[in-house]
C-alpha cells in the first residue's frame, strides 16, 4: 500500500500544473548503511506494477518490491519529498564505520 499525505498531493498537483499527468514511479534508489532508500521518478506503467490513485494522480510500484517495502509514505517537508518503508538495512550493519556494510 501507498500513502500520500496531503502536503505532498500537493506538491505532486502543483508540479503537474499546466502538464500532463504521467505516473509516478517509487523505485529503489539505494542500498547503503543506513538500509534501502526509495525514490520518486516519472514512468510508464508495466504489467509488473501494483498501481495506487490519489486525486487524479496514479503512483506505480513493482508488486514485488511493493511486498518487501509495503507500506510506503509519501510526505513533503520544506525541502522535498521523504519516502518512508518497512524495508529494513542488511542485518548486523549498525551504521557507516561499524566496519560490517559499509566497508
Amino acid at each position: 500500500m501507498i500513502n500520500v499525505t496531503k502536503t505532498a498531493q500537493e506538491q505532486v498537483k502543483l508540479y503537474f500544473e499546466g502538464k500532463e499527468i504521467t505516473p509516478i514511479r517509487i523505485l529503489l534508489n539505494g542500498d547503503g548503511c543506513a538500509g534501502p532508500s526509495l525514490a520518486m521518478a516519472l514512468d510508464e506503467k508495466k504489467e509488473t506494477d501494483a498501481v495506487f490513485t490519489f486525486d487524479g494522480v496514479e503512483y506505480i510500484m513493482d508488486k514485488d518490491l511493493m511486498e518487501k517495502a509495503s507500506p510506503v509514505d509519501v510526505d513533503f517537508s520544506g525541502t522535498g519529498f521523504r519516502l518512508e518503508s518497512s524495508l529494513l538495512p542488511p542485518a548486523g550493519c549498525k551504521g557507516c564505520g561499524s566496519g560490517t556494510c559499509c566497508s
